[in-house]
């Protein structure tokens, strides 16, 4: 018989973040530094960014038409995309669609933003239609001296384009083709691309997902804010408490990141009264479950404003802690449809819930009033 040889024991491997992707930013046309500073601010999105870098291109190339990115509130989609036309410097405009009540006042931001708010005065004062933005557009850039690099116009929440003018989002998809000039319209939303395509027919945009943050994912984010007082090991634990109450019902990153500096304090407080020391113990795990809890309650329904992130930060100073007056509730959708359901039936004769709301209620029988007529 074969002696068997073993092995020699191998070194273990270290461990590897699953959220935590080599360096994905790779373009000859851009300088290195710039991509790496792109790619280490948006931390679990170098995937989704590295394909808008491919999207995108060299600066002077033509890039794709139209893009459109969806995905559930607080994806990075705004983020990525604003971060990497600001970091490889590249000319655009961004204009949230809930700033715009009317076409005119989407067309004034766009054109101001590309070509300079002075020169956009020269020319028409409003632009009632379509056909006029894309008529100063072309005169704007071919008067413009900047360099023939490709000019992206970034649409947020746009949804809200399809109760605006018909031919606005078919206009917006073939702008590259309407003004003749290398021009990109990225559009983001979060339903899908289903909901906005017309009856008619459009341009078919490229569409890429932003999938929601997974738990690790939001581990690694929400600990690259520590509190400068203590240490990111206390810190690091505090998240990982907080994401085992939250995450199974608000995954929201914004909303998160707020509870997280709300009830941090609260965290601390066995260590202000100096029950502890600097580093990480059970004891302080143990008393704050009930808290956040309790924060739960307020995280399910509403959502966090930007005054109460400013207050929170000290820019801003609140005189009341209590939730406004004037608070916006924003409610799912399927309970906007129950509500209105709800309020349509209370109309209804008690009588007539059976033959309304099931299928097989038998025969309706007929009225006097019924066969009167008949006859």
């Amino acid at each position: 018989p074969v002696p068997s040889v073993s092995s020699p024991p191998r070194a273990p491997l270290p461990p590897v973040c699953p959220c935590r992707m080599p360096a994905q930013l790779q373009h000859p046309g851009y300088p290195a530094g710039r991509l790496q500073a792109a790619e280490e601010a948006v931390p679990c999105r170098e995937a989704q960014a590295a394909a808008l870098l491919a999207l995108f291109g060299e600066p002077e190339h033509y890039s794709y038409p139209s893009l459109f990115l969806y995905g559930h509130r607080a994806t990075g989609k705004s983020h990525v995309t604003l971060t990497l036309l600001r970091e490889l410097q590249l000319p655009h405009a961004a204009v949230s669609c809930v700033e715009c009540f009317s076409a005119g006042l989407l067309f004034e931001q766009v054109l101001g933003s590309l070509f300079g708010h002075e020169a956009v005065s020269q020319s028409l004062a409003r632009y009632s239609s379509f056909s006029d933005f894309v008529r100063v557009f072309q005169q704007l850039s071919a008067r413009s001296s900047l360099p023939r690099h490709t000019r992206y116009i970034v649409l947020d929440r746009a949804e809200l384009l399809r109760d605006m003018d018909a031919n606005l989002l078919p206009g917006f998809l073939r702008l590259q083709e309407l003004v003749e000039d290398n021009v990109t319209v990225i559009l983001l939303s979060e339903i899908v691309w289903e909901k906005f395509r017309p009856g008619t027919g459009c341009f078919e945009p490229l569409v890429l997902h932003f999938p929601d943050y997974s738990k690790a994912e939001l581990q690694l984010i929400l600990s690259q804010d520590p509190s400068p007082a203590y240490s990111p090991e206390l810190y690091g634990t505090y998240i990982n408490i907080l994401l085992g109450v939250f995450f199974t019902v608000c995954r929201d990153l914004r909303e998160l990141r707020h509870l997280a500096a709300l009830n941090f304090p609260k965290f601390c407080e066995p260590l202000e009264k100096g029950e502890g020391n600097g580093s990480v113990s059970l004891s302080l795990s143990k008393g704050n479950p009930p808290h956040l809890v309790h924060s739960l309650s307020f995280s399910v329904t509403l959502r966090v404003s930007s005054a109460s992130c400013l207050s929170l930060s000290g820019h801003l100073s609140v005189s009341s802690p209590g939730l406004s007056a004037h608070a916006h509730v924003e409610l799912p959708c399927h309970s906007k449809f129950l509500l209105i359901a709800a309020y349509l039936a209370s109309y209804n004769p008690a009588r007539t819930d059976r033959r309304f709301f099931l299928k097989h209620h038998g025969r309706i029988k007929k009225t006097n009033f019924l066969k009167k007529h008949e006859k």
